[in-house]
């Protein structure tokens, strides 16, 4: 059995739902290994920008404000749906 590839279509249709964030949003975070909204809820906006434009080779993803408030966006609903420690 392999592991899952990305969120499951029930998450991916509340992230496409936040304002900002649009399927290819979704799509570079599961290319960068997120699975689950508490592995996002765990991490800050720039870093995953950063990561994003290190995958891509482009900076454009970590140099624009609508990027980060994107990832912003998704961390702040993870965070409501992930319980904290």
């Amino acid at each position: 059995m392999s592991a899952p590839q990305g969120f499951t279509p029930e998450t991916r249709a509340q992230l496409v739902a936040l304002k900002g964030v649009g399927p290819t949003v979704v799509s570079r975070l599961e290319q960068i290994g997120f699975r689950d909204l508490a592995q996002l809820a765990r991490c800050e906006a720039a870093d995953l920008t950063l990561q994003i434009a290190r995958m891509m080779g482009s900076t454009c993803w970590h140099n624009s404000p609508q990027a980060r408030a994107a990832i912003q966006a998704i961390i702040d609903f993870a965070r409501t749906q992930s319980p904290t420690d």
